[in-house]
């Protein structure tokens, strides 16, 4: 298998093994349509064995760790289950490491698929496979998803509750490292002076101002419209669920010059989990993606108030296989965009007409193509928007797609 291919499952219950040069904890989360486990009790590896039609297989360094899955006794609300990996020793990465998922039928051991995650470097963990539903059936999707900061990272993500362990080791040193205890009254003045034993103190201050520094760099849709500089992101999730509804991208520009009409195209891009292209549509393509994904037509004046050109999606009619859309406008005509004026891009509800977000391009080059902003498929299920302002020197769509798909 290849990263983001799929094959229908011929048994009702599959094993997926995942063996490597070194040896690796291998676990199973069972997750919703949200992409998030119901409770703790969904994340299975080796310290919780089972749950619901899931079960962890402890190799004993002999054999691969596995997770087993009986998909007739999954629970109806549950939609996939990842099957991830991380090396056992702590802080090894997977540099150098091939880690080879086998998926086989659990009963007669017959290989149903294998899987190697291509080019890993500095990944700490890995989601291998998901074993999914699709309508009344199940299949197996290959896809090689990296996380830097270990299982616990992936288990964050998907909504497993994570103990911090961080202020163990600080209350363990003291005791490790601190000489054996005087009886003398100068005694506790010697420890608090100690670098070794005063650290813990210092490291408390920053997990307190960590969690404001993601909100600033990536926020979620809670407080209404959110307005986006250059390579800001926005996540689409509102009251703590992913946007899966119908959206609509407005692209609008103005003429810099009074009277001059400025003929510019809007395009999306759909890519790959490899960043491979598989669809752009644009005013000669209208509809891609099974429908997923329309185009409002051509503008070519750039004249009037409002979005010149729209282009709407379903994002929960999306194939799986597209995990990033890149929207870009270019000027067919050579026009650069120093003859633009208030060129930006909006996301709005489909449904209610609610601008979600924007980004407002506030400086110009004179290009011919601008690369305005992405939405990216994360693993846990809902999309990320960044806003990008990259300008290109590309004419039509076909010009865009390498240097949108580097961008990613």
């Amino acid at each position: 298998m290849t990263p983001g291919s799929n094959i229908p499952l011929t048994a009702a219950r599959v094993a997926v093994d995942v063996a490597a040069p070194v040896r690796l904890d291998v676990s199973g989360l069972l997750l919703t349509a949200a992409g998030k486990v119901r409770s703790d009790d969904d994340f299975i590896f080796y310290n919780q064995p089972s749950g619901p039609g899931v079960a962890h297989h402890a190799g004993g360094g002999t054999a691969p760790d596995s997770v087993s899955v009986d998909t007739a006794a999954v629970p109806a609300e549950i939609e996939k289950i990842v099957i991830t990996a991380s090396p056992d020793a702590a802080g090894q990465t997977f540099q150098g490491v091939e880690p080879t998922a086998t998926i086989r039928d659990a009963d007669g051991s017959a290989v149903l698929a294998t899987f190697t995650p291509p080019r890993l470097g500095g990944e700490t963990a890995l989601v291998v496979v998901e074993i999914y539903r699709r309508g009344d059936a199940w299949k197996a999707r290959a896809v090689g998803q990296g996380y830097a900061d270990g299982l616990a990272g992936i288990a964050t993500d998907f909504g497993v509750t994570v103990d911090d362990s961080a202020p163990a080791p600080a209350q363990a040193a003291p005791a490790a490292m601190a000489p054996p205890a005087p009886p003398a009254p100068p005694a506790p003045p010697a420890p608090a002076a100690d670098p070794r034993i005063s650290a813990p103190p210092a490291p408390a201050a920053p997990p307190a101002a960590a969690p404001p520094a993601p909100a600033a760099g990536k926020v979620n849709l809670d407080k209404g419209r959110v307005n986006l500089r250059k390579n800001e992101t926005v996540s689409l999730v509102k009251a703590g669920r992913p946007l899966f509804s119908v959206v609509r991208m407005g692209l609008g520009w103005e003429p810099a010059y009074r009277g001059k009409d400025i003929d510019l195209d809007a395009s999306v891009i759909a890519f790959g989990p490899e960043r491979n292209h598989l669809e752009s549509c644009y005013f000669g393509r209208l509809t891609i993606l099974g429908g997923a994904v329309k185009h409002s037509g051509d503008n070519l004046t750039g004249e009037g108030a409002g979005d010149d050109e729209t282009i709407t999606v379903d994002l929960g009619r999306l194939p799986q296989e597209a995990t990033g859309l890149v929207f870009t406008v270019n000027s067919f005509s050579g026009q650069k965009f120093t003859e633009v004026a208030k060129a930006y891009c909006r996301l709005l509800d489909a449904a209610t007409g609610e601008e979600l977000v924007r980004f407002d391009l506030t400086n110009a080059e004179p290009q011919t193509g601008v690369l305005m902003c992405k939405l990216i498929r994360q693993y846990s299920g809902e999309w990320d928007m960044t806003a990008m302002g990259e300008f290109i020197k590309a004419r039509t769509v076909r010009g865009m797609v390498k240097p949108a798909a580097k961008a990613l």
